[in-house]
């Protein structure tokens, strides 16, 4: 089947955001590089015990939001500008990237071994920024709310990641690079609720490294499980 791009403008997108907010917005996110990098160098309980706090803080806000008048104004006052149109919504319960990329790192930690988590959590926090800011100023042709450029660069962000993180395969980076940048292609939803990339990129990718070591490298995966 021949799939055909629109090289028209993009159709409205309510999650749009001008480009200096997407920046913004991306220039914390890329921040959370500090979680991959901090957890290289400490054990997984002290990483878990550092995370837990954090991420029960944001999902804290996030709840509090809907139902607390003075942190909903606060909130939206504050951060109003770098929030899409659903973190947005008063009326339904949605979580911000920030909450959703705690909450990743926190799963990403407890339940991968530290090679496959930082690899994956590296991508979601460089590849994705870099899709974003490309596929903001240099989109053209699009299918659904995503571009070919945007994707074509977080590939082109992800591979160097795979080569450059100790102890990874770099087969295996490679197939968790092309995972992420297949996924953060996608809008994923459940019935009406969508899951966010920030959280659905990172899992894929670690899913696939795991499963292509398990599959094609077994001996490799359990010196990798037993990894500090």
């Amino acid at each position: 089947m021949n799939r055909s791009y629109k090289t028209a403008k993009l159709e409205h997108d309510p999650n749009h955001l001008d480009f200096r907010y997407e920046l913004a917005r991306k220039a914390i996110h890329i921040s959370s590089l500090l979680i991959p990098l901090i957890y290289w160098h400490i054990g997984r309980k002290k990483a878990l015990l550092i995370l837990a706090p954090v991420t029960a803080g944001f999902l804290l806000v996030d709840v509090f939001k809907q139902f607390v008048p003075f942190i909903s104004t606060w909130y939206h006052t504050t951060f109003g500008t770098m929030l899409r149109y659903h973190e947005l919504n008063r009326e339904r319960l949605h979580l911000n990237g920030a909450t959703w990329i705690t909450l990743a790192a926190f799963i990403l930690i407890a339940f991968f071994p530290k090679t496959i988590a930082v690899a994956a959590f590296a991508m979601v926090s460089v590849s994705d920024t870099v899709a974003a800011l490309v596929g903001k100023k240099f989109g053209r042709h699009f299918f659904g709310q995503k571009s070919f450029e945007g994707s074509l660069a977080f590939l082109l962000s992800a591979l160097p990641i795979a080569a450059l993180i100790p102890g990874l395969l770099l087969p295996v980076g490679i197939v968790m690079a092309i995972a992420g940048t297949i996924t953060e292609a996608m809008v994923l939803k459940i019935g009406g609720f969508r899951i966010d990339d920030n959280l659905s990129v990172p899992l894929a990718g670690a899913i696939a490294g795991m499963t292509t070591y398990a599959l094609f490298f077994p001996e490799a995966l359990s010196t990798l499980v037993h990894w500090p």
